[in-house]
Parts: structure tokens; C-alpha cells; sequence
């Protein structure tokens, strides 16, 4: 089955609102059609609602970067999927090696953000990656397996359709060091395999997309390897000629 690609822009703690208005005008003004590409941009969380305002007949969609698995409550300095649904998000970023690493998230936290997520109408991209150390130590299968079954825990088979999972090698992002294409395309048979066990025929559905130091220079090859559906770009997201280089590899329409 033909799955629609992804592009998705994940600006971390980047740009001022100003300057996001500024660069997702510099995208859409250049690109105004995104061909058979699906596009998201992920900026802060205060710049979430000014953002999705702005883009709201665009082709672009917008992600949060994050969110707490609770509704709500007495969780000071936490932001839940209703309140990112509110300001207008339709996609939310979970697991990402980040969170990981500097904020101790787990796999049990990160599922419960996945349901949490689905239960505000929110559509996840949910990140995986093994490190430098577990991938030289022959690891990488024994991890990615434990991080796709242990965040999927209770998922329902309709919900594993609209999933995005975002394949990202730890020792990949923001290092300037890509994957190799044989590496990413393994791993994500891989994913897809298991997601196959999991639940038959729709794994099929499942977009899975790869995120370490994407760039225009390498996306190309990358994208068109069968498994790869799209790929969540850092850095090059902050470009807007960069970002629709990618685009534009993904499959997206010619420049006007």
C-alpha cells in the first residue's frame, strides 16, 4: 500500500514567535503546495497557538513538542494533550531521546503520554532510538524491540493506523553523523516487522519515518528507501530553503 510521506519539523528551543512567523512564511511562500507530502512544524510550546493560528489554511500542521500524560491536576509546569489540542496542535512529539536522556522519561512514561494522546485526539510520533554504546555492543534489536512493545502496551489496533513511530539512532541526532541508508532501512524493517507480530496487516498503515541529522544533502537517498515513510528533521527545519529541499525529495510539488 502507498502510505503518505511525512516531513516534520522539530524546532526544539529555537526561535522567538517572530521569528517562527517569519520562517513558516518563508516556507509556505516558496512552496505554497507540498504535493502528496504531509508537512509539520513543531515549535515551542509558547508559540504553539500563535503558530497553529497562523497556519490554519496552510498545508502545514503543527506538533507539540511534548506533553504530560494527566489531563489535568496539580502539575506544576506541565502542559496535558487537552490543553495542546486546544491551541490547536493535531500532533504531539513522545519519546524523543531528549526527553530521554535529560529528562528520565521511561518506557512506561511514554506510553502513558501515547494513550494520553490518543484520548485528546492527538496523533503521536513516537521515538525510538538506541544508543552508540547499545548499537556497538549488538544491542540494537534487543532495544528497539523493548521501546516499540513496552510504549505500545495497551494501543488498540485503530489507533496503530494514525501512530507515526520516528526511528532515531541517539548517536545520529544533532551530531552530523547520518545513519547509513542500509542501517536506517534495516532498522525500520524491523519496526515494521514487529508491528506486524503486534497487529497483522496494519502495521502496513504505520508511517515510520527516520530523524538523525537529516539534511537536504542526504534526504534524498534516505527517503526513497521502501520502508522509510518521511523523517523528522532538527536543525534543517530551521532553514526554510533546507526544509523544502526535503520536501521536495520526500516527493513534494515543484518549486513555483
Amino acid at each position: 500500500m502507498k502510505r503518505v510521506p511525512i516531513i516534520a519539523g522539530n524546532w526544539k528551543l529555537n526561535l522567538t514567535e517572530e521569528e517562527s512567523i517569519k520562517l513558516v512564511r518563508e516556507i509556505h511562500y516558496n512552496l505554497p503546495f507540498s504535493g502528496e507530502v504531509e508537512v509539520i512544524i513543531a515549535p515551542t510550546l509558547l508559540n504553539l497557538s500563535s503558530i497553529a493560528k497562523h497556519l490554519k489554511k496552510s498545508y502545514i500542521a503543527v506538533s507539540a513538542q511534548n506533553m504530560y500524560f494527566e489531563d489535568k491536576g496539580a502539575f506544576t509546569g506541565e502542559c496535558s494533550g487537552k490543553f495542546i489540542k486546544e491551541a490547536g496542535a493535531d500532533y504531539v512529539i513522545i519519546g524523543h531521546s531528549e526527553r530521554r536522556q535529560f529528562f528520565f522519561e521511561t518506557d512506561e512514561i511514554i506510553n502513558k503520554k501515547i494513550k494520553a494522546a490518543f484520548r485528546n485526539n492527538l496523533i503521536p510520533i513516537f521515538c525510538i532510538g538506541e544508543t552508540l554504546k547499545e548499537r556497538e555492543s549488538g544491542e540494537v534489536e534487543t532495544k528497539i524491540e523493548q521501546q516499540v512493545l513496552n510504549g505500545l502496551i495497551g494501543i488498540k489496533q485503530e489507533e496503530i493506523q494514525k501512530l507515526i513511530i520516528a526511528y532515531e539512532p541517539v548517536w545520529a541526532i544533532g551530531t552530523g553523523t547520518t545513519a547509513s541508508p542500509e542501517q536506517v532501512e534495516n532498522v525500520h524493517k524491523m519496526i515494521r516487522d514487529l508491528l506486524f507480530t503486534k497487529y497483522g496487516e496494519l502495521a502496513e498503515y504505520t508511517r515510520i519515518i527516520y530523524g538523525g541529522s537529516v539534511k537536504s544533502s542526504n534526504s534524498k537517498e534516505l527517503l526513497s528507501l521502501p520502508n522509510i515513510d518521511g523523517a523528522l528533521v532538527g536543525g534543517a527545519s530551521l532553514k526554510a530553503e533546507d526544509f523544502i529541499n526535503i520536501i521536495l525529495n520526500a516527493g513534494g510539488s515543484k518549486l513555483c
